[in-house]
């Protein structure tokens, strides 16, 4: 490393540490920010530096979780992965940690880099870590003040993969169509992955399905089994384009409700049993994208079973807290179809569910908060107990509660998160369970909530 990239990492490290000092955040983006104006080739040369080479994810939902279940197995076949654990995966949040891990003399205390990225920054990352595997989860509508229509996203992804050589790995979800058919755009090896089990099909198609019509003619999809917004077993009767066969897959899987799921899985190696301790359909998905990038990576098949069954909730994705002889189950929620996984893991049960429902608009949730209109609160009817909705648009979420017929003597608006938190606990039974279902902002203030009255650790550190 030469000395102006010895400058940027000394300047990043100092920045780091004054503002987790000064109590002005986990240092998590801006010491990248600061080292890249001083050297823009800082990234590219840390990244090229880990000898084991980097994985990139990507996708609308699932990459928090994806890539920590991805560093958990790599540890357990004993990698040693500098990982954007905390979710800052803009270029700058990628670069923050290679800083963390570099020394002050440009040595890596790592093998291998693991990079959460923004979608519409996927080209950059791709560009500067020149990834040996690149996984996408899916791709729905998110924020569309920020990213605009799901077919601008999709243009950014194929010219992404584009720029993949032959001998990298493009990990792809066959299920989801708009994913599966990048596979075209690549000269990379394709390796696909998707739930061959349909027992827990849906019977017709979300109002927030993303993909109704052939990419290539036009033509309606029809499907033989649909799982969540768009995501199935799929194929085109004009033009006979259809779902491409995973080779990673599910092949049997039982719920346990809120306590994960029982899979077996279909690999090229053979067969994998294991326990999934993260509940929900699209946790499902999250753990195959996590093998199939192992399976990519020739990780050994213990290494895969010990790291995902050892694996728990990331900060904020299905946390669960202990609070006050309570649990606090807190789900990210930021796009109709992630929240409509959500709601319909939480009413796999029958009981009725005590909620704190906390909905931002600030920039980095998306301003614009008309997807609720398009998430089906309506399964909430007959299953709320109590209900405290929150956030700066805690009365718009009041008013779609309203008209999907949820009971509103037991929905009340309290626009204080603490106060909400606490009054939602005292709600909840000895022993019971408060479910917080917050965007992305709101996520971020609740977990401040908890770690400054001791009961997380700050995300930075977790």
């Amino acid at each position: 490393m030469d000395v102006r990239g010895l400058v940027a990492v000394g300047a990043g490290k100092m920045a780091a540490t004054l503002s987790r000092t000064l109590g002005l955040g986990g240092g998590t983006s801006y010491p990248g920010e600061l080292a890249r104006r001083l050297d823009p080739r800082l990234l590219a040369t840390l990244a090229g530096g880990l000898s084991r080479g980097n994985v990139v994810v990507t996708g609308t939902n699932g990459k928090t979780t994806t890539s920590r279940l991805i560093a958990s197995i790599m540890r357990q076949a004993g990698w040693r992965p500098v990982h954007n654990r905390s979710g800052a995966n803009l270029l700058d949040g990628v670069a923050s940690a290679l800083l963390a891990a570099t020394t002050l003399g440009g040595q890596i205390a790592g093998d291998s880099g693991l990079f959460e990225v923004d979608e519409a920054h996927l080209p950059a990352a791709v560009a500067e870590t020149h990834p040996q595997v690149v996984v996408i989860t899916n791709l729905f509508r998110d924020q569309l003040d920020r990213y605009g229509e799901i077919d601008h996203v999709a243009r950014l992804w194929r010219a992404a993969l584009a720029a993949l050589p032959p001998e990298a790995t493009a990990v792809l979800n066959a299920d989801d169509p708009l994913v599966a058919g990048l596979a075209e755009a690549t000269r990379a090896r394709v390796l696909h992955f998707g739930l061959e089990y349909a027992r827990h099909a849906q019977s017709d198609a979300q109002h927030a399905a993303d993909s109704k019509r052939c990419l290539r003619c036009g033509t309606p999809y029809r499907y033989r089994a649909l799982f969540y917004g768009h995501v199935g077993h799929y194929a085109c009767p004009g033009c006979g384009w259809e779902r491409p066969h995973p080779a990673v897959s599910v092949r049997a899987l039982e719920f346990r409700g809120v306590e994960g799921s029982d899979l077996a899985f279909s690999l090229p190696s053979g067969p994998l049993a294991l326990r999934l301790r993260l509940p929900g359909l699209y946790n499902v998905y999250n753990a195959l994208a996590a093998v199939s990038v192992a399976h990519a990576l020739g990780l050994p098949p213990a290494a895969l079973k010990h790291g995902v069954e050892g694996f728990s909730a990331a900060f904020g994705r299905l946390e669960r807290v202990a609070i006050q002889g309570r649990s606090a189950f807190l789900a990210l929620v930021k796009n109709p179809v992630g929240f409509n996984e959500v709601l319909r893991t939480l009413c796999l049960e029958g009981s009725p569910r005590d909620l704190v429902i906390a909905i931002n608009d600030n920039l980095a949730d998306g301003t614009d908060i008309s997807w609720l209109w398009d998430v089906d609160f309506e399964r909430l009817q007959g299953r709320v107990h109590t209900c405290l909705v929150t956030g700066t648009r805690a009365e718009d979420m009041r008013l779609r509660l309203k008209y999907a017929g949820v009971d509103l003597q037991r929905v009340a608006i309290d626009k204080d998160l603490r106060a909400a938190l606490h009054r939602g606990v005292q709600n909840a039974p000895p022993g019971g369970t408060l479910f917080v279902l917050p965007t992305y902002t709101a996520m971020l203030e609740a977990r401040q909530i908890l770690a400054d009255e001791g009961y997380v650790g700050r995300f930075w550190e977790d």
